[in-house]
């Protein structure tokens, strides 16, 4: 699948049919390996000159908020696979891969019906876009919000025992709690386990020998327990902390540990349940959002014809997606089939009009309607 196409319209002299059959042969001729796609337009509404001239100057930053809606959700739904571990099988619109909806255009008459003004159309389309992405943007500050909370979680479980959640390290046989005793647990530096081990029993009166128990290791700190009587802990904990070993504050708690593991299950599934929701609206919403955009580029084609041809509509419209190295071929074989008057008039930008110059959508300027279409 091409991830980039041009979509053209030539002004047609004779019949439609016939400038067809000419661009096909120049085509296969001099660029075979270019994929050509007749591109149906309807009679759309005309409307007056001044609408038309009005509404070119909307069209090409409708087409930009527009396309950038389609790229923000085809990037979600990427990234939602990634993380799913979901294998892509290719976006598609209406059942159909992109690039098939593309190069088959059909317009939708019920959706936009084409007796509308064309102005109509192209509001109706922004209206639907921007509520699709305010809606996208609500999901994913939903679901970004419950990943935070779990990162959260997840690096308190992970982080150094200085600053992580301890809770799920200490079990009910390591705590001693009575009328008169009480046990700490202390963070001890990785290389000073030989200092305090050798000293925590000095570090005040009434400390239980040999009461201290090194629950855990990471690579920086180790976690250990010292049981003595109540009274004496301040003052344990203040001769601790001038040797560099750090007294966390702990209450153990079964109620509250099995509350903070239910509340860790519920965030999981929240986040998969949210992941899969999202991911499946994103498909949805992408196909929308193409089908929209597709029917702007028709109405962009349309309406930039009429002001480069003139009145009654006679052009026609197409697809192509040439290579890099077929692009200068493509654009002289374009060139030629437009007439001569029209091809001098437009040769250069500079010899465009200012209000001209963005009726072609591209910075290069071309004797006929032209503009790109990325879908990567």
């Amino acid at each position: 699948m091409a991830s980039r196409y041009w979509m053209v319209s030539l002004p047609v002299q004779g019949s439609a049919s016939s400038l067809w059959n000419r661009l096909q042969e120049q085509i296969s001729k001099h660029s075979f390996d270019t994929p050509l796609y007749r591109f149906n337009i309807p009679n759309l509404r005309v409307g007056t000159l001044d609408s038309l001239l009005s509404l070119s100057d909307d069209l090409l930053k409708s087409n930009s908020f527009v396309e950038g809606v389609s790229q923000k959700i085809r990037r979600q739904i990427e990234e939602l696979e990634k993380v799913s571990g979901v294998e892509s099988h290719g976006l598609t619109v209406d059942g159909v891969p992109v690039d098939s909806y593309l190069t088959r255009f059909v317009w939708d008459e019920a959706k936009y019906p084409t007796m509308s003004p064309l102005r109509d159309v192209v509001d109706s389309i922004h209206t639907q876009v921007a509520k699709i992405e305010d809606d996208l943007k609500i999901r994913v500050a939903e679901y970004n919000n419950v990943r935070s909370q779990l990162n959260a979680i997840n690096r308190k479980q992970s982080g150094s025992l200085a600053v992580r959640d301890i809770s799920n390290l200490v079990k009910p046989e390591d705590i001693i709690t009575s009328e008169h005793l009480e046990t700490l647990l202390v963070i001890v530096p990785k290389y000073s386990q030989k200092e305090w081990l050798s000293s925590y029993e000095t570090l005040t009166s009434y400390v239980v020998p040999r009461s201290s128990k090194k629950l855990y290791e990471d690579n920086e700190y180790a976690l250990y327990t010292v049981t003595l009587f109540s009274r004496v802990a301040d003052n344990f904990k203040t001769s601790g902390r001038e040797r560099g070993f750090q007294i966390r504050e702990f209450e153990y708690s079964p109620e509250a540990q099995e509350s903070r593991k239910q509340e860790l299950e519920k965030l999981v599934q929240d986040q998969e349940s949210m992941r899969s929701s999202l991911l499946q609206w994103s498909y949805a919403s992408y196909a929308e959002v193409f089908i929209s955009w597709m029917h702007f580029c028709a109405v962009r084609v349309f309406a930039e014809s009429i002001l480069r041809y003139g009145l009654p509509p006679s052009f026609l419209a197409s697809v192509l997606a040439p290579s890099v190295k077929s692009e200068k071929k493509v654009r002289s074989i374009l060139e030629g089939l437009c007439d001569s008057a029209n091809s001098t008039y437009w040769k250069t930008e500079d010899e465009m009009g200012a209000g001209m110059a963005g009726l072609g959508g591209e910075s290069d300027a071309h004797p006929y309607v032209s503009f790109t279409i990325n879908l990567a």
